[in-house]
């Protein structure tokens, strides 16, 4: 099971089409969810924050292995999921992944994450 945290820098200009991408997947999350399911993604949740001038998304994941990546799905979702985030995700700044410390999932839970 691979669990993360990550935080991208919005690009300068795109807090409205941000607020468009996260309504997009809120209104959709029935095909969200299904595409979740051959990524192997057992949560997926988006944060955001504003520091000083620069907006940022938080992605957290809870995935299992072998799943397949956003970017190889032929789904309509995952689509234009990658087209936001390409106009959205200011790729010019490393993304930081936070540094996984504990990871508290009782074992009843964990198990049902497995195949």
């Amino acid at each position: 099971m691979k669990i993360e945290l990550t935080r991208y820098p919005v690009k300068p200009g795109k807090s409205q089409t941000v607020r468009e991408w996260m309504d997009f997947l809120n209104q959709n999350m029935e095909a969200v969810t299904e595409t979740l399911v051959g990524e192997k993604m057992y949560v997926e949740t988006i944060f955001s924050e504003t520091v000083g001038e620069t907006e940022y998304l938080y992605w957290y994941s809870v995935q299992g292995e072998g799943g397949t990546a956003v970017e190889e799905s032929n789904h309509w979702v995952d689509h234009a999921h990658l087209r936001f985030w390409e106009e959205c995700i200011d790729e010019s700044k490393p993304p930081v992944d936070l540094i996984q410390e504990v990871v508290m999932i009782p074992e009843p839970v964990r198990a049902s994450m497995k195949e």
